[in-house]
């Protein structure tokens, strides 16, 4: 039995260590709240998982000062961005796809690009710069049971080398265990969306396929054989693959009939060599375990929040692979909900802030699920076509929140996301992103949210900066507060176009990037006006002022 004092304190709890519950203890621990991860497995991934980290993610990241550390460790694939589609990869190509060609922004509407970094590498940054900012990380340790109270949650955690067992508790919960989602469903959430598309098994192989590539690379196969939809990608390691293939336990397929040498011939199939020499990878260090199952579907959870727990990345949503969308959603979900909860666990901000962050990432995650169903339709008919209804770029940059935490300038519902080339500056959407100078130094409007709120004025706007400086110290909030056109020079004029004010007025920056609220030319009142503004969207007690 554990006593009171056996049991650990810490302010949020995290159970999940893939890059959505690494990148939530990077945020929480950024913002000052030093959060506690536990992990089962005993590492971070070691095979690539997702390859591709989309703009708006490598924004997120640029902004805790961590581009570069990212870029480093880019895979040598990043040279060889095309899709292939074949019979098999001997066979002759139907479709060659550039994957990034089509969705790569320009630098007009954002600072950064993809990044083709495996996502055990991206893992191994966000987790080292997590912990350097004092997040408590705790892989080889699996949850066993919690409960949870209008109070907080109560949790038993388990150290899988010692067999230990110590209880934590927590004032949150995030639950980012993944697309099993076995917190979620303890708590009897269900989901929505069409379910489970696609079985698939996958494995790791050595081989040399010089032959049946006749000097081709590229980052992703589709092939017919043996099934329609088998997948197959490079390694990092020259010579080591990873073949994914589709199987319906319907009828009758089970994941119990892919032994190692059905899925050497299997893989034979897929490259056109029946006499293909080639040996199964172990999928984890010090493990024996050679083949994984894997169900590739779509859904939503039927709520992000149950009192003190919060969904994040697939626990809360899964979408097909097609787009890149599934992780690159994720860590847009933790940095959503841990700016937040940061707020709430300062004092900073009401309880009822939390409601919003399902209210915000619920929409985004129905109509990114609809994009991916549609391209994977596409892939899966064979053309390589994504004839998805919104293009690529609007669903990576261009996504609009509606909530409590926004002070929408409109009383309907506007539309799910907005083209980022024409920016409105309305509230609900990223802020802008517009090329600045200062002396000889360039950088990017979203280099200046560093994680507080940010108050963007027009060259006229000073009677702004002594209403900012009261509100600040009034409210015991950081305000970061510039000038465009005073404090740093619009390179391309375009600051008072792309976020819809004038000389005057001000635009007020989230501390997740997103537009929170906008005067368009100076109040009667600026520091009543941005005080009523910053006390609503914070659900503070003294939102009446």
């Amino acid at each position: 039995m554990h006593t009171p004092s056996d049991v650990q304190q810490t302010k949020v709890l995290i159970v999940g260590g893939g890059i959505t519950g690494l990148s939530t203890a990077l945020f929480l621990a950024r913002s000052g709240i030093r959060p506690t991860l536990v992990e089962r497995h005993s590492s971070t991934a070691l095979q690539p998982q997702a390859r591709a980290f989309n703009p708006r993610s490598m924004e997120i990241y640029r902004a805790l000062g961590l581009e570069q550390a990212i870029r480093d460790r880019t895979s040598i694939l990043a040279d060889f961005p095309e899709m292939i589609g074949a019979d098999t990869l001997a066979g002759q190509e139907r479709f060659r796809v550039d994957i990034l060609t089509q969705v790569r922004p320009p630098a007009t509407l954002s600072p950064t690009d993809w990044a083709m970094i495996d996502q055990d590498e991206l893992e191994r940054v966000v987790r080292a710069d997590a912990e350097n900012y004092g997040a408590d990380i705790r892989f080889g340790t699996e949850l066993i049971s919690f409960d949870a109270t209008p109070d907080g949650v109560t949790a038993v955690v388990r150290d899988l080398a010692t067999g230990a067992e110590r209880q934590i508790h927590a004032d949150y919960l995030v639950a980012a265990d993944g697309n099993r989602a076995g917190i979620r469903t303890q708590l009897g959430i269900g989901a929505e969306g069409p379910g489970e598309l696609i079985n698939a098994a996958s494995f790791v192989f050595d081989a040399d396929l010089g032959a049946a590539l006749r000097d081709r690379r590229f980052l992703l196969g589709y092939f017919d054989q043996p099934t329609k939809g088998t997948a197959l990608v490079p390694g990092r390691e020259f010579g080591r693959w990873s073949l994914g293939i589709p199987f319906s336990p319907e009828t009758g397929q089970s994941a119990a009939e892919f032994t190692e040498q059905r899925c050497v011939e299997l893989a034979r199939r897929a490259i056109g060599d029946p006499h293909l020499e080639l040996t199964l990878v172990p999928l984890m260090a010090g493990s024996n375990r050679k083949v994984a199952t894997t169900r590739i579907g779509g859904w939503v959870a039927d709520r992000y929040r149950a009192g003190r727990v919060f969904f994040v990345g697939d626990a809360a949503h899964v979408v097909p692979p097609t787009g890149s969308f599934g992780a690159n959603t994720g860590i847009a979900d933790a940095g959503n909900l841990a700016w937040k909860l940061a707020a709430v666990l300062k004092g900073q901000a009401g309880q009822s802030l939390l409601d919003s962050y399902q209210d915000e990432r619920r929409p985004v995650a129905f109509v990114t699920l609809d994009q991916a169903m549609q391209r994977l339709q596409g892939r899966h008919s064979g053309t390589g076509d994504d004839a998805a209804t919104i293009d690529d770029l609007t669903m990576i940059l261009g996504y609009r929140y509606r909530s409590a935490a926004i002070h929408s300038e409109t009383s309907t519902p506007d539309e799910p996301v907005e083209d980022p080339r024409h920016p409105s500056g309305r509230p609900g959407v990223r802020a802008p992103h517009l090329w600045l100078r200062q002396d000889e130094t360039t950088l990017s409007t979203l280099d200046l949210f560093d994680g507080t709120f940010t108050l963007l004025l027009g060259a006229a706007g000073s009677e702004w900066l002594a209403a900012a400086e009261k509100v600040s110290a009034a409210m015991d909030l950081d305000l970061g507060v510039y000038r465009i056109g005073t404090d740093f020079d619009d390179v391309d004029d375009r600051f008072h176009p792309a976020y819809g004010i004038t000389a005057t007025g001000a635009s007020l920056i989230r501390p997740d990037g997103f537009v929170a609220w906008r005067a368009t030319d100076l109040p009667e009142q600026p520091e009543h006006e941005l005080r009523l503004a910053l006390t609503g969207l914070l659900a503070r007690e003294d939102a009446r002022v």
